[in-house]
Formats: structure tokens, sequence, C-alpha cells
């Protein structure tokens, strides 16, 4: 069993920043990778960002690239992210996950979810 902690949302205006912090405990030894994925009311859960634990490979979701950084600390099985330039579309429950082996990371397939951190972007 691993438990996701997230912090760090809030409410900012556009063109602001922000950054999610997402502490794992537990069986984190079982984990390969860690993400963030966002959802608003009505819609799916849609993925937003993902770092293996080794830190040689990010992914992210075309709508946030360039704008958006995942970082991790395995020292601390703490992950990351960095948003920058925000934008009222970006407001969503921020979610913090986990995968369990390669094969999930690139099919973005996620066994483990944080409770969330509200993220609202005034215009």
């Amino acid at each position: 069993q691993v438990s996701l902690a997230e912090s760090g949302g809030g409410l900012v205006q556009a063109g602001d920043s922000l950054r999610l912090s997402c502490a794992a405990s537990g069986r984190t030894s079982s984990t390969y990778a860690m993400g963030w994925f966002r959802q608003t009311p009505g819609k799916e859960r849609e993925f937003v960002a993902a770092i293996k634990w080794s830190g040689d490979s990010t992914m992210y979701a075309d709508s946030v690239t360039g704008r958006f950084t995942i970082s991790s600390d395995s020292a601390k099985n703490t992950v990351y992210l960095q948003m920058n330039s925000l934008k009222p579309e970006d407001t969503a429950v921020y979610y913090c996950a986990t995968f369990s082996s390669l094969l999930n990371y690139v099919r973005r397939r996620s066994n483990y979810w944080g409770q969330g951190t509200q993220v609202t972007v005034s215009s």
C-alpha cells in the first residue's frame, strides 16, 4: 500500500505560477514512477505529467508542455509539479498518482491516487 499526500494548490490569477508537491509513504519501493492527473466536474480524469524515479524520463500532456515541469526527489519520496503561465483552463483538482511498472508508466495507467488538491486560475 502506498499513500500519497498532495499540497500546494490554491487560487491564482492567469499568468501566475504554482508548485504542487506530493509526498509518498508506505511501500514506495513498489513504485516505478510518479505522475499528476487532473479532473474538472463532468469530465474524465486526464493525464498531466509523469516522471520515473530514476529521473531519466518525463512525459507531458500537450496542453501543458512548455509551461509545466515535473521533478522528483527520490530521497524524500516526493514529486513536484511546477506550473507556470497558468491559464483558466488549468483549473481542476490535481491528483498525484503512482505507476507500478515501465509498461504502466508508458500507458499512463496508475494504481494509487492521492486525495487531490484544488487549483483555481481566475482570468
